[in-house]
């Protein structure tokens, strides 16, 4: 009867009566793994009077826990009631592997166990971090002292409400609409707290960067602003040790980024035509320094030097220097503009123009006396106002015979975002609707109820992205001249 039982039906019973003695061999298997434990423990509790090695256990254990090892993988199991002939390579190598190194599992969990039986925790790991690192890093930075230049702000629904630069002083007070603050109440904090007002709200302090400091600083005339002021840095490919001209102090803020720019193996020189503007800058330079020495523990470099005059007449200054980057601010306010307008509506019958003597800054008239000490190869930044000066620059460059190149003429625009989540009049968070039809009501109300009470999940939130409604507009145009050999 067997000889006429097809084949395939021979292979099925001979695949049954496989899996089952491998299912008996694995139960008993279990039985003495778990046998040999408990014995192994017996003979713990018993320490020394044990005459049997150490050694010996371990190895009987490794020769059990490799015999009866399991496979775990999906896998394993599936090729392990298959034909070898229906697996593919890839298996067959992984079938290899495990038949050949069975040991290996066995070892890594018995050192793992004697690991945790003498005592060794990750603590004792000199690469592991520690939970102590933080508060390292907390104290490395100092607490806020007297002398420091903070910046308090105050935000309301994603929106800056109130912002405030100050000098912390021993005794003084921060005043706004929001409440007062004593400066004693600031001092010994670190930075980036929140300070509570005496009405309650609670205001951000923290340390006043550069960029906070020349938006923030007393000003004389317009600065350069800290965009535009990056761009001509890039512009002039400025680096630490380079010698750099600056024609026009202003209020100090581009001589700040460049002092920071040209390291303390550099230097700069600032040269203004006007006295006020003079003072104005040389007094936020000095400020800045000693906010930093406070801060920083450290000086920052006295790299700069200021200086009075006219820089069309300023050759002597001048001579044997050599400078890496000239850096040219020219602006035209709107004051400046009107009076221009009402002086030749006044006066344009009789007085010639070319005996007007007017504070209006010609960048053309300035490049003959810079472009001999600029190194070949050099580029000179133009910070220009209006698009009228841009072309009298060029007017000037197309009629004078200098080695420069008008290489770009660029306007820097930045435009700020407002992203926020969805909300509800109520203030809850909306919650995204699943556009499939036919859906039951009641998971609607079980959905608002959630929203209510729990939070939200990730992505379910919509959120609304549009510009911010208050946009900086148009500072100024850079042009980018380049000094070339020809």
């Amino acid at each position: 009867m067997a000889a006429q039982m097809p084949s395939a039906g021979m292979a099925r019973v001979h695949r049954l009566l496989k899996i089952g003695t491998s299912c008996q061999r694995r139960l008993r298997c279990k039985d003495t793994i778990a046998f040999s434990t408990c014995s192994v423990k017996c003979n713990a509790s018993q320490g020394d009077s044990s005459d049997s090695p150490p050694s010996t256990g371990l190895a009987s254990g490794s020769a059990l826990l490799s015999r009866g090892r399991r496979p775990l993988s999906p896998l394993e199991r599936i090729s392990s009631l298959l034909a070898q002939e229906a697996l593919s390579p890839e298996v067959l190598q992984l079938r290899e592997r495990d038949h050949l190194d069975p040991e290996e599992d066995v070892n890594v969990r018995l050192s793992g166990t004697q690991g945790e039986e003498s005592g060794a925790t990750p603590e004792d790991d000199p690469e592991s971090p520690r939970a102590s690192d933080a508060a390292v890093v907390t104290s490395a930075w100092p607490p806020l002292a007297p002398g420091e230049l903070l910046v308090a702000e105050h935000r309301r629904k994603g929106r800056v409400e109130f912002r405030k630069m100050f000098e912390l002083q021993t005794g003084a007070r921060l005043g706004s609409s929001w409440g007062v603050i004593p400066h004693d109440d600031v001092a010994g904090r670190p930075a980036g707290s929140f300070v509570k007002t005496s009405r309650g709200v609670s205001i951000l302090v923290r340390r006043a960067s550069l960029e906070d400091y020349v938006l923030y600083m007393r000003r004389g005339p317009a600065i350069a602003y800290p965009k535009d002021a990056s761009a001509m840095l890039m512009m002039m490919d400025v680096t630490e040790g380079d010698c750099v001209l600056e024609s026009g102090s202003g209020s100090g803020a581009m001589s700040l980024f460049l002092s920071r720019a040209v390291g303390c193996k550099g230097s700069v020189l600032s040269v203004e035509v006007r006295e006020d503007h003079h003072k104005r800058s040389v007094l936020n330079y000095k400020r800045w320094r000693a906010s930093w020495s406070v801060r920083r523990g450290e000086e920052w470099p006295d790299n700069v030097r200021f200086h009075t005059g006219d820089l069309c007449e300023a050759s002597p200054l001048l001579a044997a220097h050599g400078f890496h980057a000239v850096s040219v601010i020219l602006s035209v306010n709107l004051i400046t503009c009107i009076h221009l307008f009402l002086y030749f509506l006044c006066y344009s019958c009789c007085a010639p123009p070319l005996q007007v003597a007017l504070d209006l800054p010609y960048p053309q008239l300035v490049l003959p006396t810079v472009v001999p000490h600029l190194h070949p190869g050099a580029v000179c930044a133009v910070y220009l106002a209006n698009i009228t000066q841009v072309i009298d620059l060029l007017e000037g460059l197309r009629c004078l015979p200098l080695p420069l190149l008008c290489e770009r003429i660029v306007e820097v625009p930045i435009r700020d975002w407002l992203v926020a989540p969805a909300l509800q009049k109520d203030g809850r968070h909306c919650v995204r609707r699943d556009p499939t039809l036919g859906r039951d009501q009641g998971e609607e109300a079980n959905a608002e109820e959630t929203s209510k009470e729990e939070q939200p999940a990730f992505g379910s939130i919509p959120y609304l992205a549009r510009p911010h409604p208050a946009q900086m507009s148009h500072t100024a145009f850079l042009v980018k001249l380049r000094k070339c050999v020809r």
